[in-house]
């Protein structure tokens, strides 16, 4: 039989549907200052066709529920071959606290892959189908990502009576929300992994939440990779045996990392820095600049951004919900990357300094592979300053 759930916003809006993947909350679990559980997060939407498990497995959603604005989604089936998780001992893959859909595929999958359902079930998040994702997704554009919970609506019952959802609101008011949130100790590695490659130069990678395909990209051109946990100090880094330092992508605020924002500004001029999403944030504040929260962010992966030193345009993977406010950039930290939707920073580049980083997500997983050359810029920029 198929259980009822809800989504429960903030605000006290409710979207039913139907539950797949693990078990909806029971509402009776949900007390006024318990820390987040499984099914409760930000709310907000991806605009992808396709790429669902890359983006539930990417550590940047960690803390999200996550909306798919395409409608009909499962039908591939999942590959734990194309997990973005990094190398994390001991952690779940499924970063997503939740996911939303339109209409879950319930055929037949390839063989040996997993249903949708299936894959969440053994990760133990929960999801919900036959939601208006359309209305949703109006929602979230209109008033901001609000923070949600996928609930069980009580056996014999359509929805849910106005005690419970107070209930449920009161509790979703209470627990700490994403600006100001400290994410990072939720992912990543927690110790020194060597990966191999073969040629200069030698990439210290600062694991905030890396995405597989970072990795990936990085091996395909044979360089030396040694990844860190973010808590790494300065002074490992700055043995001569590493060419450059590059910051990952990650999840939460980065106004609120202090201590990589601290480790990154004590690397300013001694290595060549970059950055991919949550790095390029944490080296924009590293030079003085600020960050702040957006209306309901970018997420998807046809996000057009414009290079400002070549006027190219290219097609994007996005995922993030922070941006770095222009106005607060020193004048040696220049605009490389604008999204051409919104006109918001997507990009930075030192005007003198081996510094360069990218907002969106160059390695795509998913997403097209537009910007697979940054990979190479960074590669080249860290050979010149070696020589240098």
């Amino acid at each position: 039989m198929e259980e009822r759930c809800a989504l429960v916003l903030e605000d006290g809006m409710v979207f039913y549907g139907t539950s797949f993947g693990a078990p909806a909350l029971p509402i009776e679990r949900l007390t006024p200052g318990l820390k987040p559980l499984e099914g409760v997060g930000e709310v907000v939407f991806n605009t992808g066709m396709v790429g669902y498990f890359e983006i539930l497995t990417d550590p940047s959603y960690t803390g999200q529920i996550v909306t798919m604005t395409y409608p009909h989604i499962g039908n591939y089936g999942v590959d734990e071959a194309w997990c973005e998780s990094g190398p994390e001992e001991g952690r779940r893959k499924v970063k997503a606290a939740g996911f939303v859909i339109r209409s879950l595929y319930d055929g037949p999958v390839p063989e040996g892959r997993m249903s949708l359902h299936e894959y969440l079930a053994s990760q133990g998040i929960p999801g919900i189908t036959g939601v208006d994702t359309r209305a949703l997704t109006l929602r979230l554009r209109d008033g901001g990502s609000p923070f949600g919970v996928i609930v069980a609506v009580p056996h014999g019952r359509e929805r849910l009576n106005d005690e419970e959802r107070t209930k449920v609101v009161e509790y979703l008011t209470s627990i700490p929300h994403m600006e100001g949130a400290n994410l990072i100790g939720y992912v990543g590695t927690h110790q020194v992994v060597d990966l191999e490659g073969r040629r200069p130069p030698h990439f210290a990678v600062i694991d905030c939440g890396i995405k597989a395909n970072i990795i990936r990209e990085l091996k395909a051109r044979d360089v030396q990779v040694t990844l860190f946990p973010s808590s790494v100090g300065a002074d490992e880094l700055l043995k001569p045996e590493f060419d450059a330092v590059l910051f990952s992508n990650g999840p939460g605020d980065p106004a609120v990392l202090t201590e990589q924002i601290d480790l990154a500004r004590s690397l300013i001029g001694k290595k060549p820095l970059f950055g991919v999403c949550l790095g390029h944030q944490i080296i924009s504040l590293a030079f003085g600049a600020k960050t702040y929260k957006m209306k309901f962010g970018h997420h998807g992966i046809n996000n057009p951004v414009r290079d400002e030193f070549t006027r190219r345009v290219f097609v994007t993977s996005q995922n993030h919900g922070f941006a770095v406010d222009e106005e607060t950039l020193p004048d040696d930290l220049l605009v490389w990357f604008r999204n051409a939707n919104d006109a918001t920073v997507e990009g930075v580049a030192h005007k003198d300094l081996p510094v360069k980083a990218s907002q969106f997500h160059p390695e795509a997983g998913p997403g097209p592979h537009d910007c697979s050359w940054i990979f190479d810029e960074f590669i080249s920029t860290a050979l010149r300053a070696r020589k240098e």
